[in-house]
């Protein structure tokens, strides 16, 4: 649709009034035979405006006659109307006919790769994989072969469970699901240990199948066996089972951080320079001097691509540069405050690590004090769930 509108806009439309009773008979025969319309806009229940290419409005009279329709040119635009209106400038017209031949020209080409990830969930290294594929940007669309690309992605990556491409105008959507982990699940019918994942301290053991190993108060390692796959008969001998049962265990999360008493923060002093730079394809066309007048910064940058409507991405754009002006602030804690700051720091990343925070049942804070700086300890005992299947082979 977006290539027949930008032929359209090649070789001119119109913005047309139709008025009548039967507005959408109209719309319908137009439909059936193939007649490009866009950008409707309904005024009222007899009143609709609409685009159209030249020939295609050659072709609509009889279907006026048939809905008792009425039309009227209210606009037109495209380059046949601009040639007449400017034909007597010919750098004009040069610039023009160059320009609609690049635009040809570059609808053969892919200019952007968009992944649409469910959740907007993060998968790393996708670009890359794409790209050695032969999937990126100015690649011919010809050449691209995406049930290959697929296959490849799916045989490589154990993270996805799901991807299609499909190429639009001159955007090519890739569409991915991430694969979930695999839990860790020995069949019934198989014979299994239950073994721990971490290390820790028994806090609570039942064993509803198998032999337990360990028991309240114990320390032990991760892959321990906690309760065996196994179970003594009363007259017979040891016989193999899938175990089940319940171990919960005291486990640790630690970290330390050293908190420097006097440090040097970087402060925005609120000044601003802005910068451009023209993206022609892979190359870069800088319209500013590449030296910052500032001494100390720090850069963003805002990639803009042209495009007509959602999917026609043209072969080049502009980046935006921001330069923000800083300056460095000297700063001196005193001990309660760096304590302070290394426990918060601390505290926020171990426990983005827990996952359910009422199992946390103590937390040690120590320091070591320096002549310059403070060392902060944090420790979080929690009482989780340790046991694990692991298949007996």
């Amino acid at each position: 649709m977006y290539i027949g509108i930008l032929m359209r806009l090649l070789f001119g439309y119109v913005r047309i009034e139709v008025e009548g009773y039967y507005i959408e008979r109209f719309i319908n025969i137009c439909t059936n035979k193939k007649i490009l319309i866009w950008n409707l806009k309904r005024e009222d229940d007899v009143r609709l405006f609409l685009n159209m290419g030249i020939s295609d409005f050659k072709k609509i009279s009889e279907i006026c006659k048939k809905t008792q329709c009425r039309v009227k040119i209210k606009k037109k635009k495209g380059i046949p109307f601009l040639l007449n209106k400017y034909r007597k400038r010919k750098i004009f017209l040069i610039f023009l006919m160059v320009l609609c031949v690049s635009l040809w020209i570059s609808s053969n080409y892919i200019w952007n790769v968009e992944i649409l990830a469910k959740d907007n969930i993060q998968i790393d290294g996708i670009e890359e994989e794409l790209e050695n594929l032969g999937l990126k940007k100015g690649v011919k669309k010809s050449s691209i072969d995406v049930n290959e690309i697929v296959n490849n992605l799916k045989v490589k990556r154990d993270d996805i469970s799901w991807i299609g491409i499909d190429v639009e105008g001159t955007n090519a959507k890739v569409s991915i699901v991430k694969a979930d982990a695999p839990p860790n699940i020995v069949e019934k019918n198989e014979y299994s240990n239950i073994i721990s994942a971490k290390n820790g301290v028994i806090t609570k053991i039942i064993a509803r199948n198998g032999t337990a190993m360990v028991n309240v108060g114990d320390t032990i390692q991760k892959g321990d066996i906690l309760i065996a796959g196994s179970m003594m008969g009363k007259y017979t001998e040891p016989r193999k089972v899938h175990s089940l049962g319940e171990v919960k265990a005291k486990v640790w999360y630690s970290a330390s951080k050293k908190i420097w008493f006097k440090q040097v923060l970087k402060e925005n002093t609120g000044n601003k320079e802005i910068k451009y730079e023209i993206n022609v394809g892979k190359y870069k066309i800088n319209l500013y001097n590449k030296i910052s007048s500032y001494s100390l910064y720090k850069t963003e940058r805002e990639i803009k691509d042209f495009k007509f409507g959602k999917n026609f991405y043209l072969p080049f754009g502009i980046t935006k540069i921001v330069n923000e002006e800083q300056c460095e602030k000297n700063v001196e804690y005193s001990l309660d405050e760096a304590k302070d700051m290394g426990i918060s720091s601390i505290s926020k990343n171990i426990e983005d690590k827990i996952d359910d925070k009422n199992n946390i049942c103590d937390k040690i804070i120590r320091f070591e004090e320096k002549s310059n700086y403070v060392e902060v300890f944090v420790t979080y005992e929690v009482i989780e769930d340790i046991g694990i299947d692991s298949p007996i082979y």
